[in-house]
């Protein structure tokens, strides 16, 4: 089960400042026989959060260039929503959270984050 279309966050107010550390990992698709095959679907990295005081994880579509920038580089999300999987058990159900973005980008110095390359707004306006 998930949700529709994720929970929009507020950047500012859920993340603060974010500093990149480093690739986490990537998913790879499965063939129909269950291996798994060269086709990468999503790539995750692990960013500082100072408002969660923690390393946080976060994905990025695998068709987005991989991301090698310095190390405590401050860097901004565009468009990230926190989304869930659950799955069901025979004790109830266990919910995994996680966090989504179109793309991770690097922070100018001047408080404009670098170029979006025109990313639409996701989710739905506040009402």
């Amino acid at each position: 089960m998930r949700l529709a279309n994720g929970i929009v966050l507020d950047k500012e107010k859920t993340f603060g400042t974010l500093k990149f550390s480093a690739l986490r990992h990537e998913v790879r698709a499965e063939n129909d026989d269950g291996s798994t095959s060269d086709e990468i679907t999503r790539r995750t990295y692990d960013l500082k959060c100072s408002v969660q005081e923690r390393m946080i994880q976060v994905s990025i579509p695998a068709d987005i260039p991989v991301k090698d920038y310095p190390y405590n580089a401050e860097v901004e999300l565009v468009n990230p929503v926190a989304d869930t999987v659950a799955n069901a058990n025979y004790r109830g159900v266990v919910v995994d959270w996680y966090i989504k973005a179109d793309d991770i980008i690097l922070k100018n110095k001047g408080g404009q984050a670098g170029n979006p390359q025109n990313h639409a707004p996701q989710g739905q306006p506040k009402k």
